[in-house]
């Protein structure tokens, strides 16, 4: 059974994912940041870990580590004109910078392990181009072009890939679908005419993590309900 190290996986995709892996005898060692949840099940460990600190800490993890994700993020959807260059940077902070300190401190565990792989996430708006979207998209389109990069620089002992999902339900995106209207409105923007649910991110990231995508890196997946894909 593996390692796994998921950052923010306190609440949403997150939780979904690291009860998931530990239910599936892996070992399991996610961070939260405010709220700490229950931990009802073997093998989850959670830490306290703000990715906006200066000095990481990650002496809890074992000495390899085979996979790595960083879920953190936030979904500031506000004009273009309303928006204050100092928001565009503490969000290129949580998002891409947050992943960079993490990754760099979990570096040597994860080259231990001698095959391990990392998943970072991106958006469906990077490759659509979405009104009111800007911030999310410039630093998600940041990480896009990250993950590339580093997938050929740690090629071949360490896989990099990104996911980038559409609107999902979670506590993330709560604030979009606050009514039945919105939750119908949103659902029928995408082909599949439905809003994604943890467990559909959370199936693919699984699935990057595991020895079944060795021979997958450097790759954007779209899990969106087809809507960067397909026009109906």
């Amino acid at each position: 059974m593996a390692n796994y190290f998921i950052i923010g996986g306190s609440s949403g995709i997150g939780r979904h994912l690291s009860v998931r892996l530990a239910e599936s005898g892996h070992h399991v060692y996610a961070t939260y940041n405010e709220h700490r949840p229950e931990r009802d099940i073997p093998d989850l460990t959670y830490e306290k870990c703000n990715v906006l600190e200066d000095e990481i800490d990650i002496g809890f993890l074992p000495e390899t580590v085979e996979g790595l994700v960083y879920c953190p993020g936030s979904i500031n959807l506000r004009p273009f004109i309303r928006m204050k260059p100092g928001e565009f940077i503490k969000d290129f902070e949580l998002q891409l910078v947050g992943a960079v300190k993490m990754i760099k401190a979990a570096f040597p565990k994860l080259k231990a392990s001698g095959n391990a792989s990392i998943v970072l996430f991106s958006t469906v708006a990077v490759q659509m181009g979405f009104p009111f979207h800007t911030q999310v998209a410039a630093s998600k389109g940041a990480i896009e072009g990250f993950s590339k990069a580093l997938a050929a620089e740690f090629a071949p002992r360490i896989r990099v890939n990104c996911v980038a999902p559409s609107l999902t339900d979670t506590p993330m995106a709560a604030h979009l679908l606050t009514s039945e209207d919105k939750r119908k409105a949103n659902a029928e923007r995408h082909p599949l005419k439905k809003i994604g649910k943890p467990e559909d991110i959370a199936n693919m990231i699984e699935f990057l993590l595991s020895e079944k995508s060795g021979w997958i890196t450097g790759q954007v997946f779209h899990v969106d309900g087809g809507m960067s894909a397909i026009k109906i």
